[in-house]
Protein backbone atom coordinates (compact mmCIF):
# COMPACT_ATOMS: atom_id res chain seq x y z
CA UNK A 1 0.00 0.00 0.00
CA UNK A 2 1.36 3.63 -0.97
CA UNK A 3 1.92 5.91 1.55
CA UNK A 4 -0.76 8.15 -0.09
CA UNK A 5 -3.42 5.34 0.27
CA UNK A 6 -2.42 4.86 3.75
CA UNK A 7 -3.15 8.58 4.55
CA UNK A 8 -6.52 9.33 6.12
CA UNK A 9 -9.04 11.43 5.15
CA UNK A 10 -8.69 13.70 7.64
CA UNK A 11 -5.28 14.95 8.93
CA UNK A 12 -5.60 16.86 11.79
CA UNK A 13 -2.37 17.41 12.52
CA UNK A 14 0.58 19.08 9.97
CA UNK A 15 3.57 21.48 9.34
CA UNK A 16 2.82 25.64 9.44
CA UNK A 17 4.63 28.40 7.86
CA UNK A 18 6.57 29.57 10.65
CA UNK A 19 4.91 32.35 12.33
CA UNK A 20 7.05 34.66 12.04
CA UNK A 21 7.60 34.01 8.07
CA UNK A 22 3.92 34.86 8.54
CA UNK A 23 3.82 38.33 10.38
CA UNK A 24 6.47 39.55 7.73
CA UNK A 25 4.30 38.32 4.83
CA UNK A 26 1.40 40.25 6.10
CA UNK A 27 3.25 43.58 4.92
CA UNK A 28 3.49 42.73 1.23
CA UNK A 29 0.92 43.27 -1.24
CA UNK A 30 -0.21 40.06 -2.91
CA UNK A 31 1.34 41.03 -6.05
CA UNK A 32 4.37 41.63 -4.81
CA UNK A 33 4.39 37.88 -3.45
CA UNK A 34 3.14 36.47 -6.95
CA UNK A 35 5.73 38.37 -8.49
CA UNK A 36 8.73 37.21 -6.73
CA UNK A 37 7.13 34.13 -6.28
CA UNK A 38 7.56 33.64 -10.41
CA UNK A 39 4.48 35.45 -11.39
CA UNK A 40 2.73 32.32 -9.79
CA UNK A 41 0.60 31.07 -7.00
CA UNK A 42 -2.02 33.51 -7.61
CA UNK A 43 -5.84 32.35 -7.29
CA UNK A 44 -8.11 33.15 -10.02
CA UNK A 45 -9.77 36.53 -10.43
CA UNK A 46 -13.20 34.94 -9.79
CA UNK A 47 -12.08 34.49 -6.11
CA UNK A 48 -12.53 37.68 -4.70
CA UNK A 49 -13.18 39.55 -0.85
CA UNK A 50 -16.55 40.32 -0.10
CA UNK A 51 -14.96 43.25 0.88
CA UNK A 52 -11.50 45.51 -0.84
CA UNK A 53 -10.54 46.40 2.84
CA UNK A 54 -10.37 42.78 3.66
CA UNK A 55 -6.72 41.22 3.94
CA UNK A 56 -5.21 38.38 5.63
CA UNK A 57 -2.14 36.00 5.87
CA UNK A 58 -1.48 33.02 7.41
CA UNK A 59 -1.19 29.24 6.95
CA UNK A 60 -3.43 26.74 4.96
CA UNK A 61 -5.77 24.82 6.00
CA UNK A 62 -6.99 22.55 3.02
CA UNK A 63 -10.27 21.32 2.88
CA UNK A 64 -12.22 19.41 -0.24
CA UNK A 65 -15.72 19.30 -0.89
CA UNK A 66 -18.15 17.72 -2.73
CA UNK A 67 -19.92 20.89 -4.85
CA UNK A 68 -23.11 22.45 -2.57
CA UNK A 69 -21.89 20.25 0.70
CA UNK A 70 -20.03 21.56 3.28
CA UNK A 71 -19.62 18.83 5.97
CA UNK A 72 -16.09 19.24 5.89
CA UNK A 73 -15.98 22.69 6.36
CA UNK A 74 -17.49 22.17 9.73
CA UNK A 75 -15.34 19.50 10.34
CA UNK A 76 -12.48 21.81 9.62
CA UNK A 77 -13.37 24.24 11.53
CA UNK A 78 -13.27 22.04 14.51
CA UNK A 79 -9.60 21.70 14.18
CA UNK A 80 -8.88 24.72 12.97
CA UNK A 81 -6.32 27.06 15.48
CA UNK A 82 -6.01 30.74 15.44
CA UNK A 83 -4.03 32.34 12.50
CA UNK A 84 -4.95 29.45 10.48
CA UNK A 85 -6.60 30.47 6.14
CA UNK A 86 -9.32 27.99 5.74
CA UNK A 87 -8.99 26.83 1.90
CA UNK A 88 -12.06 25.50 0.31
CA UNK A 89 -12.03 23.54 -3.53
CA UNK A 90 -15.69 23.74 -3.80
CA UNK A 91 -15.12 23.02 -7.55
CA UNK A 92 -16.12 26.29 -9.01
CA UNK A 93 -19.99 25.62 -8.03
CA UNK A 94 -22.17 28.21 -7.55
CA UNK A 95 -25.95 26.65 -6.80
CA UNK A 96 -25.54 26.63 -3.20
CA UNK A 97 -23.60 28.76 -0.49
CA UNK A 98 -21.07 26.92 1.38
CA UNK A 99 -20.95 29.27 4.35
CA UNK A 100 -22.62 31.73 5.71
CA UNK A 101 -22.90 33.96 8.96
CA UNK A 102 -23.21 31.52 11.42
CA UNK A 103 -20.46 29.92 10.24
CA UNK A 104 -18.43 32.68 10.17
CA UNK A 105 -19.58 33.76 13.18
CA UNK A 106 -17.86 30.48 14.98
CA UNK A 107 -14.31 31.18 12.56
CA UNK A 108 -13.95 34.44 14.50
CA UNK A 109 -14.65 33.13 17.34
CA UNK A 110 -11.74 30.43 17.13
CA UNK A 111 -9.86 32.99 15.80
CA UNK A 112 -9.46 31.96 11.73
CA UNK A 113 -7.49 34.79 10.09
CA UNK A 114 -9.35 34.23 6.73
CA UNK A 115 -11.39 31.80 4.65
CA UNK A 116 -10.67 31.42 0.74
CA UNK A 117 -14.00 29.59 -0.85
CA UNK A 118 -14.01 28.39 -4.66
CA UNK A 119 -17.39 28.13 -4.25
CA UNK A 120 -20.33 30.73 -3.09
CA UNK A 121 -21.07 32.05 0.21
CA UNK A 122 -23.86 34.08 1.84
CA UNK A 123 -25.24 36.27 4.22
CA UNK A 124 -22.79 39.16 2.72
CA UNK A 125 -23.92 42.02 4.19
CA UNK A 126 -23.48 40.12 8.14
CA UNK A 127 -19.95 38.77 7.03
CA UNK A 128 -18.62 42.34 5.94
CA UNK A 129 -19.69 43.80 9.00
CA UNK A 130 -18.38 40.83 11.25
CA UNK A 131 -14.85 41.83 9.29
CA UNK A 132 -14.01 38.33 9.03
CA UNK A 133 -11.94 38.35 5.61
CA UNK A 134 -14.16 35.69 3.64
CA UNK A 135 -12.61 35.24 -0.63
CA UNK A 136 -15.46 33.36 -2.33
CA UNK A 137 -15.84 32.83 -6.23
CA UNK A 138 -19.41 34.09 -5.61
CA UNK A 139 -23.10 34.76 -4.11
CA UNK A 140 -26.04 32.54 -3.42
CA UNK A 141 -28.73 32.29 -1.09
CA UNK A 142 -29.17 29.35 -1.23
CA UNK A 143 -28.05 27.07 1.72
CA UNK A 144 -25.90 23.38 1.36
CA UNK A 145 -26.14 20.18 2.45
CA UNK A 146 -24.04 18.76 4.98
CA UNK A 147 -23.43 14.80 4.09
CA UNK A 148 -21.07 14.20 1.82
CA UNK A 149 -17.67 13.15 2.98
CA UNK A 150 -14.40 15.28 1.72
CA UNK A 151 -10.67 15.69 2.81
CA UNK A 152 -8.47 17.40 5.46
CA UNK A 153 -4.92 19.02 4.95
CA UNK A 154 -4.61 17.24 1.61
CA UNK A 155 -3.29 18.95 -1.39
CA UNK A 156 -6.06 20.49 -2.86
CA UNK A 157 -6.49 22.34 -6.32
CA UNK A 158 -7.94 25.92 -5.84
CA UNK A 159 -8.23 28.88 -8.30
CA UNK A 160 -5.96 27.02 -10.74
CA UNK A 161 -2.93 26.78 -7.89
CA UNK A 162 -2.07 23.26 -6.13
CA UNK A 163 -1.96 24.04 -2.00
CA UNK A 164 -1.03 22.25 0.22
CA UNK A 165 -1.24 21.75 4.49
CA UNK A 166 0.61 24.70 5.74
CA UNK A 167 1.48 27.06 2.86
CA UNK A 168 1.52 30.65 3.45
CA UNK A 169 -1.13 32.48 2.10
CA UNK A 170 -2.04 36.31 1.60
CA UNK A 171 -4.95 37.87 0.75
CA UNK A 172 -6.04 41.19 -0.10
CA UNK A 173 -8.01 43.63 -2.47
CA UNK A 174 -6.66 42.05 -5.19
CA UNK A 175 -7.06 38.91 -4.24
CA UNK A 176 -5.11 35.51 -2.92
CA UNK A 177 -1.27 34.44 -3.46
CA UNK A 178 -0.41 31.46 -2.14
CA UNK A 179 3.55 30.31 -1.44
CA UNK A 180 4.82 26.95 -0.53
CA UNK A 181 5.77 26.74 2.57
CA UNK A 182 9.36 25.23 2.07
CA UNK A 183 9.63 28.88 0.01
CA UNK A 184 8.17 31.32 2.14
CA UNK A 185 11.05 32.68 4.10
CA UNK A 186 13.67 32.57 1.41
CA UNK A 187 11.24 34.95 -1.27
CA UNK A 188 10.52 37.70 1.92
CA UNK A 189 14.17 39.42 1.12
CA UNK A 190 12.82 39.52 -2.76
CA UNK A 191 9.59 41.11 -1.77
CA UNK A 192 11.90 43.67 0.12
CA UNK A 193 13.56 44.41 -2.85
CA UNK A 194 10.73 44.68 -5.70
CA UNK A 195 8.67 47.10 -3.30
CA UNK A 196 11.95 49.13 -2.83
CA UNK A 197 12.63 48.80 -6.77
CA UNK A 198 8.88 49.99 -7.12
CA UNK A 199 8.46 52.91 -5.09
CA UNK A 200 12.42 54.27 -6.52
CA UNK A 201 10.14 54.00 -9.85
CA UNK A 202 7.24 55.97 -8.65
CA UNK A 203 9.01 58.57 -7.64
CA UNK A 204 10.79 58.74 -10.91
CA UNK A 205 7.51 59.15 -12.84
CA UNK A 206 6.08 61.73 -10.32
CA UNK A 207 9.29 63.45 -10.13
CA UNK A 208 9.32 63.35 -14.25
CA UNK A 209 13.08 61.87 -14.29
CA UNK A 210 12.08 58.37 -15.73
CA UNK A 211 8.56 58.29 -17.64
CA UNK A 212 9.18 55.14 -18.96
CA UNK A 213 11.07 52.18 -18.09
CA UNK A 214 14.39 51.72 -18.78
CA UNK A 215 14.05 48.23 -20.36
CA UNK A 216 11.51 49.00 -22.68
CA UNK A 217 13.41 49.38 -25.82
CA UNK A 218 15.40 46.35 -25.56
CA UNK A 219 12.74 44.17 -24.67
CA UNK A 220 10.67 46.33 -28.10
CA UNK A 221 14.18 44.98 -29.95
CA UNK A 222 14.07 41.71 -28.55
CA UNK A 223 10.43 41.51 -29.91
CA UNK A 224 11.22 42.67 -33.32
CA UNK A 225 9.34 45.83 -32.87
CA UNK A 226 12.76 47.74 -33.01
CA UNK A 227 15.62 47.50 -35.31
CA UNK A 228 18.96 47.18 -33.55
CA UNK A 229 19.94 50.35 -32.15
CA UNK A 230 16.99 52.00 -32.77
CA UNK A 231 14.67 53.33 -30.19
CA UNK A 232 11.33 55.35 -29.44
Amino acid sequence: MSQAAALPDVIRDFERVDAAVVEQAARFPSSILADVAGRRGALHGRIAPLSPSMRFAGPALTVEVRPGDNLMIHAAMAIAKPGDVILVDGKGDLSSALMGEIMSQQCAAIGVAAVVIDGAVRDSEAIRELGLPMYAAGLNPNGPTKNIAGRLNHPISIGGVTVHPGDLVVGDADGVTVVERAKAAALLPLAEDKVAAETKRIADIKSRKALRPGWLDGALRSAGVLKEGETL
